[in-house]
């Protein structure tokens, strides 16, 4: 569309509600009128800060491949300038505005498409994980950066796309810096806007050659922050107490809260809720809402209602209470917040290269998180920020930045990927952050023990198959080694149940009735197989949501596992792999479908030794389904928390060890432990059994 139509088009819509001065045409809807809901929202975002720059913003953009946009907290970023950038676009091109989670992708992509009077996935879509809602007609696209990358696999110079917008940069996630070094180099026609809150523009503009640099203002209030004047003993607790003072003694306004993960939010939900209902009818209601990614959309929604009117006439008007992870901290705006609980912690993934462990750890945010999650308080009206810890700790403790996800994570996926995209010299990649030569070291070390690389680092016919699964590594080789097994059908459906969450339901005032569920799917031999039981009796149960309610299952979880499944077994049959199953009554059943999770999973094993924990020094999640403790066990997950566990846990034989995966179990260079003493026995065992044969 040309750029001066479409200014105009939108400055005759800025009269607000007159039809007749009106264009009569939407261009992005197949030429329909506008409706009324069109205008009522485009007067709005005429008023956000953004707008008023948009002239300077299309200069720039003439004159520059790359452009680092800082947009303050409430400028209208998100929304607004993949808007604009639709009038860059040549012939079909596609916009692409890339987010660090699911939910601000889906919400934005709605968001926009309300704006712009377009049905969703169609205009504007999105694409996250195992779910595209995006179509031919799509121009503006909202995705996770996740799905950027994988795209670039199959379209490395992305030709698709004429502009890529990369949002919440400060972020810095694994696939962003990736698409940092990939995204210019190749297509000088490609526009980048790198784009945030908090961003230390000076490092990007650097590492862009220069980049021309934007910054518009936000439409902030001012917010009061307040610290403690001595750091708290529990945080959780410190958190109720100050929502309950807020809520009695301060103006109205609702509040937001801070909070690391599901189980805290949900407990912090629970004692609200109890200590609301001693309030008298005077106080006014306290709705508590809780909102973390793997909520439904339907209670994630809960959280945009409108409180009612207060309990009595005349009485105090009632508060909305939202209690989030750091998904509520950027992208996602809740209207009517006044109030922000910062407790300073959040959860991080964080990588061990020499135990080859990777964890989620509550840890201290940064300062530029501090200053986002108090940004939240000023957008509709002057706020007040309570930091649950010291000015002295905000000042000389927090990082200024985030560390770049790259040097906290395992980096076998990513290495992966940047193979599959062609690129050999890893040492010498464009990374903005180099990770560690040994956490390097120990992804090609993975791979090349799984059969992705070859000796020499070269990727291999099955490594090159991994690389199209959106899966762990170790999930791909299982998934591709399946067939070899007779039992692809079966890791097909584990696999998909791995990549949703949890499935297992277990509420308070229902723990014995859920456990009891639980326990009639529970197999002996462990979680995987546990899992395999619960996708079976619900695919039996033709998919029935009222099944999944009274068996205390998690009906969005499995119909997400099903479309999963789909997906898994559409890129399988792409490469002739067999989707087969060994007879149930076979006696092997079992067995196979445990030798085929070896096949990946060989480099996660535990041996019970005689102290009772397992080499490695773990124990068992309690949220295990095992009853006993295995001589071997592999695990899909390693936890820490009060102490370390394993996750996620099936019962295996030592001499698929030795069968499977004899490179890995080299006796010459294992550990001295109990369990080398029993590996030895088995392999003396086998040599013994074929020298018999001969």
């Amino acid at each position: 569309m040309d750029r001066k139509r479409k200014l105009a088009l939108d400055d005759l819509s800025s009269s607000g509600n007159n039809n007749s001065a009106a264009p009569a045409l939407n261009l992005w809807n197949d030429g329909k009128g506008y409706s009324q809901r069109y205008y009522e929202i485009l007067e709005k975002r005429t008023k956000l800060p953004v707008w008023e720059q948009r002239e300077q913003f299309f200069q720039l953009m003439a004159n520059n491949q790359v452009l680092v946009f800082v947009g303050e907290t409430g400028s209208g970023k998100t929304t607004q300038i993949p808007q604009f950038c639709l009038d860059l676009l040549k012939g079909n091109q596609v916009v692409a505005c890339t987010q660090p989670r699911r939910v601000a992708a889906m919400s934005v992509a709605k968001r926009v498409a309300d704006e712009m009077d377009v049905q969703l996935g169609e205009a504007v879509g999105y694409s996250i994980r195992f779910e595209d809602c995006s179509g031919p007609k799509t121009r503006l696209k909202y995705l996770t950066d996740g799905m950027l990358l994988r795209e670039a696999m199959t379209d490395p110079l992305l030709e698709r796309y004429g502009v890529i917008i990369l949002d919440e940069a400060h972020e810095r996630t694994l696939s962003t810096d990736i698409l940092f070094g990939l995204v210019v180099k190749n297509r000088k026609d490609l526009k980048l806007i790198v784009m945030s809150a908090t961003l230390d523009a000076g490092k990007f503009q650097n590492y862009f050659d220069g980049a021309a640099y934007m910054a518009v203002p936000g439409r902030l209030h001012t917010v009061e922050i307040f610290y403690t004047p001595e750091p708290e003993r529990d945080y959780l607790e410190a958190c109720i107490r100050t929502v309950i003072q807020i809520h009695l003694y301060e103006k109205p306004g609702d509040i937001l809260v801070f909070l690391t993960g599901e189980e805290e939010i949900e407990d912090a939900v629970r004692r609200l809720n109890r200590e609301s209902s001693n309030f008298g009818a005077e106080a006014g209601e306290l709705k508590c809402l809780a909102l973390y990614s793997t909520l439904p959309p339907a209670m994630q929604n809960k959280i945009f209602e409108p409180i009612g009117p207060p309990r009595i006439p005349g009485g105090l008007p009632g508060r909305k209470v939202v209690i989030s992870t750091n998904i509520a901290e950027t992208s996602l705006t809740i209207d009517g917040i006044v109030y922000v609980i910062d407790p300073g912690f959040s959860k991080q993934k964080v990588y061990n290269p020499r135990i080859r462990v990777e964890s989620l750890l509550v840890s201290p945010i940064s300062r530029a998180s501090a200053q986002q999650r108090a940004g939240r308080a000023g957008r509709t009206q002057p706020g007040k920020c309570f930091r649950l810890y010291t000015e002295k700790a905000f000042k000389k403790e927090l990082q200024p930045q985030t560390y770049p996800e790259i040097l906290r994570s395992n980096l076998g996926h990513v290495v992966l990927q940047l193979k599959k995209l062609g690129i050999d010299d890893l040492v010498h990649f464009d990374f903005m952050d180099p990770p560690a030569p040994e956490t390097l070291m120990r992804a090609l070390e993975l791979l090349n023990y799984l059969g992705a690389l070859d000796d020499e680092g070269s990727l291999t016919e099955v490594g090159s198959m991994m690389a199209e699964f959106p899966l762990d590594p170790q999930l791909s080789k299982s998934i591709i080694a399946s067939p070899r097994h007779q039992c692809s059908n079966e890791i097909l459906s584990i696999t998909s149940m791995l990549s949703v969450p949890v499935c297992f339901v277990r509420p308070n005032e229902a723990k014995k009735a859920a456990d009891e569920a639980k326990s009639r799917f529970t197999h002996t031999d462990g979680d995987h197989l546990t899992l395999l039981n619960v996708f079976h009796a619900f695919k039996s149960n033709m998919d029935n949501a009222s099944w999944c309610h009274d068996n205390f299952i998690n009906y969005r979880s499995m119909k997400s596992a099903d479309n999963v499944r789909t997906q898994l077994a559409r890129i399988m049959n792409r490469f002739k792999l067999p989707l087969v199953s060994t007879e149930f009554n076979s006696g092997s059943y079992y067995v196979n479908i445990r030798k085929a999770l070896v096949e990946g999973f060989f480099m996660q094993v535990a041996h019970l030794e005689r102290t009772g924990h397992y080499l490695t020094v773990v124990a068992l999640h309690p949220s295990s389904c095992l009853d006993h403790k295995p001589e071997w066990c592999l695990y899909n997950e390693f936890v820490l928390t009060s102490k370390n566990y394993i996750r996620t846990v099936t019962d295996i034989q030592g001499d698929w060890l030795v069968e499977l995966s004899p490179q890995y179990y080299n006796m010459s260079e294992f550990p001295p432990s109990e369990a080398k003493r029993v590996l030895e026995r088995i392999i003396q065992k086998r040599q013994q059994q074929q020298k018999n044969r001969q």
